[in-house]
């Protein structure tokens, strides 16, 4: 069971997903999402998914939402879970996952986010990586 979004009705797996749904659609240019958070979210902007969704989630209904079994997803290191791809997606869907009614530019930008995601999760664990051999470096030296 997850949200509608109570703009456009699609529906979200949880708050965290209502949040960020709502925030992309209204910073992308969408001016009823970005109106409806400005009047039951004022300073959303200023927030992240984590604080925002229990300020949004009492105004949303609950709404079926296809859930995913674990054997059709694969984790491919980044720590998260997602099925094959973002062109398995589209083509499972027939556009951008659930918001396949989403116009080409929109399909672009959404395809552009997740690729900016994917760079920073690498960037985290590369990050992390290099922590752990410099903590390592540190306590051959002492």
């Amino acid at each position: 069971m997850g949200y509608a979004c109570p703009v456009c009705e699609t529906p979200q797996s949880d708050g965290e997903h209502l949040a960020n749904h709502l925030a992309f659609a209204a910073i992308l240019g969408d001016s009823d999402h970005e109106s409806w958070l400005d009047e039951y979210a004022p300073g959303w902007n200023e927030e992240g998914p984590d604080e925002l969704a229990p300020r949004i989630t009492e105004y949303a209904d609950e709404a079926e939402y296809p859930q995913v079994f674990e054997d059709t997803v694969h984790d491919n290191g980044h720590g998260h879970d997602h099925g094959g791809g973002l062109e398995d997606e589209l083509q499972q869907a027939g556009g951008y996952g659930r918001d396949a009614t989403m116009g080409a530019d929109a399909q672009q930008i959404m395809a552009e986010a997740r690729q900016m995601t994917e760079r920073m999760f690498d960037d985290e664990e590369d990050a992390d990586d290099a922590a752990t051999v410099d903590d390592e470096s540190k306590d051959e030296n002492e």
